[in-house]
Formats: structure tokens, C-alpha cells, sequence
């Protein structure tokens, strides 16, 4: 795990702030698995409304470890709905929190491990010694994302669901095996008001696992609804990265840009120019930028310096021709200044 979010870190850093922003869009597309949650479990949902009970037991048996070759429609719609509601974290959630801290390596690192994890993390003859360090720190990365999964199933439960999702959390989860997997099934459980848990067997031997959830037994359709309230929690999540990004970086992308452009000799053009000023961020306006006289121009300068709301203007880069000074890297951002 370790090499390689090293190696992806490494390289990110030395590329171009374009190339590398770009870079890290690459390893969250390739780290987040809604679309992957989607193909595996709606077919699931369609083959049950169907009544194709030996096609629903293969595709369930694809995305669980539990015995379902003999289950009857209760239990994969269970199986189901458990699985959509955990895997919302792993695959979804969890990626974005961690994206959010350290980028596309901190994605990749918490991939790697809930991977690792669901390949070797059983507490079996064969993976009980083997399997302990990826299930350790697969459970220190995914404590805060799955108290905010938790969180974001009780925010979008229907009215009257929010106290039954806070109650099913308090009471349910800590009899639950799993200290981050408790907590997000049995919030989302009581959102959609289901009862999940319950018995299954694994390798052919019945566990009994503690109930999660309060209502019904759960049904074909809470598969789809199950989705659609991890669906809804996207939607809210990248709402609030967007606030928080504007609230952050706004102004100090705009301060940022300001200065780089008094350092590198730039002035507002309060003459010979007729363009119309740009706006940049609300109404703030920010008049196009022009060298001083007795410069010569070299290439771009002001560039996007890699955070969000920066400034995009470009315009040209020169150094005086007294001074002949050499090109550096400005220390607030990306931009080259004489």
C-alpha cells in the first residue's frame, strides 16, 4: 500500500500544477466505485422483481462472502441492501473524504487497504495472522468516513426517519462485529426502515449476527431504495466540497493571484486599453493585465495556480532588459515570476 501511494505522490508532485491537477482527477476516477455499486446490485433488484431467484442468488453470491445458493428473496434483498449501504463507504464515501484530505494518493491509500481488507481480513484459520494488518488499518482510515456516511444516511432519511436512523446507530451498532461497518449499515438501515442483520451463513456454518435496523424484513425494492439514498448522499457530499471550496480558497486564490501579479511587475493598464474588465469572483472585477513599457515579453505567466476559484486570465511574461533577471517560482503558487 505504502509504496505505491508514495510513488503516485512523488510523481504528482514533480509535474506541471495542470498535468498533476489533472493526475489526481485520474486516480479519483479510478478509486470511486459508485458506478461499479450501481452494475452490481441493480441487477440484483431486477432479477428478484422478476422472479429469477436462481440469477439473483449468483449475482448476490458475486458481491457477498455469506452462503446464497439456498436463500430465498428475503434474504438476498438483505444481502442486498447490507451490501449497497456498507460499500456506499468503501467505494464511495470513504474515497471522498480521503481525496478531500490528501488527494489522489489519499484515495489510492484507502482503496488499497479496504482491498486488502475484504480479500484477506477474515478472522479465520487461514487469515486470522496474514490478514490482521490490513483489516487494522483499514479500520483506522475508515473510522471518520463511516461516522460521516452514518451521518449522511440519517441527514437524507425520510420524515419521521432521522430519531429511528440516531436510535438504530446508538443501540445497534456496537453489537456489530465490524466498529465501521456497524455503525453505516445500521444508520442506513434505520433510514430506510428495514431490519437487517440477522442470521447467514458463511462457509456453510449459520452465524448469528445482531439485528440492525427496525421495521419489515427487507423486500426487492429496498435494494433500489438502498441506492438511492447512497445516490442522494453524492449529491450532498459534492455540494458540500463545493461550499467548502469556495469558502476556503476563494478569497485566498484571488489574494494569491493579486500578488503574484505586483511581484512580477504587472500593472493595471489605466490608459490604452478599450477591453471590457473580467469578473473573477462575484463582484469583484479584475481589469486585464499589460506589461510595462520597456519590458520584452518571454512567455505565459500568470497561470492557474492549481487551486480552485483561482484566477485563469493569462497574460505575458517579461523580464527587463536592464536586469536581465532569471525566472523562479513564485513561493504562493505555480506562476513564474521574473
Amino acid at each position: 500500500m505504502l509504496p505505491a501511494t508514495a510513488l503516485a505522490g512523488a510523481i504528482l508532485s514533480r509535474l506541471p500544477s495542470d498535468i498533476s491537477l489533472l493526475g489526481h482527477a485520474l486516480l479519483l476516477y479510478f478509486c470511486l466505485g459508485l458506478r461499479s455499486l450501481r452494475e452490481h446490485t441493480l441487477p440484483i433488484h431486477a432479477a428478484l422483481c422478476g422472479g429469477d431467484l436462481p440469477k439473483a442468488r449468483m449475482l448476490t453470491g458475486r458481491i457477498v462472502s455469506r452462503d446464497t445458493a439456498h436463500e430465498d428473496a428475503s434474504n438476498l434483498a438483505r444481502a442486498g441492501a447490507e451490501s449497497l449501504l456498507e460499500n456506499g463507504n468503501d467505494a464511495v464515501f470513504g474515497t471522498l473524504f480521503w481525496f478531500l484530505l490528501a488527494g489522489g494518493p489519499g484515495a489510492l491509500l484507502f482503496r488499497l487497504a479496504n482491498t486488502l481488507d475484504a480479500m484477506w481480513g477474515y478472522r479465520n484459520e487461514r487469515y486470522n495472522l496474514f490478514g490482521r494488518m490490513a483489516a487494522r488499518v483499514d479500520d483506522a482510515l475508515n473510522f471518520v468516513p463511516a461516522r460521516l456516511t452514518a451521518l449522511t444516511y440519517l441527514l437524507l432519511a425520510p420524515a419521521g426517519g432521522q430519531l429511528r436512523a440516531w436510535h438504530c446507530w446508538r443501540t445497534r451498532a456496537p453489537a456489530w462485529s465490524s466498529p465501521n461497518a456497524g455503525p453505516v449499515m445500521a444508520s442506513g438501515a434505520g433510514a430506510l426502515g428495514i431490519a437487517l442483520g440477522g442470521a447467514a451463513r458463511y462457509g456453510g456454518v449459520l452465524e448469528d449476527r445482531p439485528p440492525l435496523g427496525i421495521g419489515p424484513a427487507a423486500a426487492p425494492a429496498d435494494i433500489l431504495r438502498a441506492w438511492q439514498l447512497v445516490l442522494r448522499g453524492v449529491v450532498l457530499w459534492l455540494a458540500a466540497f463545493a461550499c467548502l471550496a469556495l469558502l476556503v480558497w476563494g478569497d485566498a486564490c484571488l489574494n494569491t493571484a493579486a500578488t503574484c501579479a505586483r511581484r512580477c511587475g504587472f500593472t493595471h493598464a489605466a490608459t490604452g486599453s478599450t477591453s471590457p474588465p473580467v469578473s473573477i469572483h462575484g463582484d469583484i472585477r479584475w481589469p486585464r493585465l499589460h506589461h510595462l513599457p520597456g519590458t520584452v515579453c518571454r512567455k505565459p505567466i500568470l497561470r492557474w495556480c492549481g487551486r480552485p476559484a483561482a484566477i485563469t486570465a493569462l497574460s505575458t511574461c517579461c523580464r527587463s532588459r536592464a536586469r536581465r533577471r532569471p525566472f523562479r517560482r513564485c513561493r504562493a503558487c505555480a506562476c513564474i515570476r521574473a
